[in-house]
């Protein structure tokens, strides 16, 4: 299980690089400010969360049998897809109605990094 976090975690890493230029050098000019600053942010946090899914990949290599932990990895990667996917598809469509979507993200994020709090503190 921490190789397939790993593996997820530089294939998001990809993604981000690859959207970042490709928001670098073709988006901001097609982009108004406040839709280029939505892509900006939901890349962002995108590639935060591609770090944190590449630490829950070494932390199960320490703790293969912690399902707390592969629960913050799963749980993580579902913000990332409900976070910064929403703001990519508002920034690409402008459908700001989407943007509703954006907060379940979000709290699957934070969601993600107390469960893996809470994993490494009651680990025994």
């Amino acid at each position: 299980m921490s190789r397939l976090f790993l593996a997820l975690g530089a294939i998001n890493a990809f993604l981000c690089v690859l959207l970042g230029a490709i928001g670098a050098h073709i988006l901001k000019q097609k982009f108004s400010g406040e839709l280029f600053n939505t892509f900006q942010t939901g890349l962002q946090y995108h590639f935060y969360h591609a770090l944190g899914l590449i630490l829950i990949g070494v932390l199960l290599f320490h703790l293969p049998q912690s399902k707390l932990v592969k629960l913050s990895g799963w749980v993580m990667l579902t913000g990332i897809l409900f976070f910064s996917g929403t703001l990519y598809i508002v920034s690409f469509t402008e459908m700001r109605s989407l943007g509703m979507v954006a907060p379940i993200g979000g709290l699957s994020l934070m969601s993600a990094w107390l469960i893996l709090a809470y994993a490494i503190w009651s680990e025994k």
